[in-house]
């Protein structure tokens, strides 16, 4: 059995340009950035992975949590995060260390699939599809008058995405405002998402919710702060659109707390922040009986997005079997992002608004690193 021999970390950055930067309610970035970590064994295999956060965080978690994985049987990975919360429970989850933890998780399990000559997506229990449909998560809140809102949309339904996502956020006459383009430019056909990035209180929230409900709106995301699960309870009975949060729990324990409130209707987790693969399976388990749909959220570079589909492409759809009434989307970023697009040899493909789930042993993937050097600050 192969043995873990190191881990390293390998920071990216795409400057964008000050004239070019895009985001959300929040602020605007004019930088992406992700950390992949790549895993080595004794048997000469390298996984891939990719972890949230700035990159100089990431590298300085590594250095603490490598010695609880060099050494030991790749297949014990899983066995690391627990042990390591327990013994260091005073760090708390909602930290570098777990978007740490889940990029080691996502590369091993590529080591593992490579190792056995597998697919990432049959160590999840096997394929149900093989291209995953995608919504085209844009609209953003943009410097550059080429970014803005109306020209992110027009192409859209001719790629044949089923949903789109567009940020609001700035108050409830904006979100109406931004909304009533988006479905003008959009038609009535394709599902509209939006999202506040948890830029409200509750009381601005319902006032938003209810500007926005005749838009047929598919989900809100975020209308609160992540971890506000007290007022994602009292929000959810009150508003008449489903409500969409997870992209910043950082555990399955956040996620049963959010079930334990009956906060939302989709649950976002992201594998590189999360907990990687294995809590992603934990999640996706506790959604299935909570009976609430997942909706991955991916806002990083390539093997990010490339665990993200193999997870998808792994999910049964519940509980619907053959007749599925509405399909769960993966967030397909839009905005300018080298460090998407460009560091694979083969870049993940999108058809027709279906992303292509790679076929090859674990993520099916492999790094240019002509273009990762280009890009690499640590």
């Amino acid at each position: 059995m192969a043995i873990i021999k190191d881990i390293k970390a390998i920071g990216l950055e795409h400057d964008l340009g000050e004239t070019h930067a895009y985001g959300m309610a929040r602020g605007l970035t004019s930088v992406r950035d992700a950390t992949i970590i790549l895993l080595e064994t004794d048997s000469g295999i390298t996984g891939l992975g990719e972890a949230w956060g700035p990159c100089t965080m990431v590298a300085a978690a590594l250095e603490i949590l490598k010695p609880y994985f060099v050494g030991r049987e790749l297949t014990q990975h899983a066995l690391v995060p627990p042990y390591f919360y327990a013994q260091r429970y005073h760090l708390g989850v909602q930290n570098t260390f777990t978007s740490c933890l889940g990029g080691i998780d996502i590369a091993a399990h590529d080591a593992i699939g490579k190792q056995n000559d597998v697919a990432v997506y049959q160590l999840l229990g096997g394929l149900y599809q093989d291209r995953v449909p995608a919504y085209a998560s844009d609209g953003y809140f943009a410097v550059h008058p080429k970014n803005q809102l109306r020209d992110q949309l027009l192409s859209f339904r001719d790629q044949g995405f089923r949903g789109v996502k567009i940020k609001i956020g700035r108050g409830p006459d904006d979100d109406e405002k931004r909304v009533a383009l988006a479905r003008e430019a959009l038609g009535p056909e394709i599902f509209l998402m939006v999202d506040a990035n948890g830029n409200y209180t509750s009381d601005i929230a319902r006032k938003s919710i209810r500007q926005l409900e005749g838009y047929n709106i598919h989900f809100y995301e975020e209308p609160l702060p992540p971890t506000d699960f007290d007022g994602y309870a009292r929000l959810r009975p009150a508003s008449h659109l489903p409500l969409a949060t997870g992209e910043a729990l950082y555990s399955a324990h956040d996620f049963k707390r959010l079930s334990d409130a009956s906060g939302a209707d989709f649950w976002q987790p992201d594998l590189t922040l999360c907990g990687g693969l294995t809590v992603g399976n934990e999640i996706s388990t506790l959604a299935r009986v909570s009976h609430v749909r997942v909706s991955p959220h991916v806002w990083g570079g390539a093997i990010g997005l490339a665990a993200a589909l193999h997870f998808s492409a792994a999910q049964v759809p519940w509980p619907h079997t053959d007749n599925i009434p509405e399909p769960a989307l993966l967030e397909y970023d839009q905005g300018d992002n080298a460090l998407r697009d460009e560091i694979l040899k083969t870049p993940i493909s999108c058809i027709d608004g279906y992303l292509i789930v790679p076929s090859g042993p674990g993520l099916g993937i492999e790094l240019d690193w002509d273009i990762v050097n280009k890009y690499r600050v640590v």
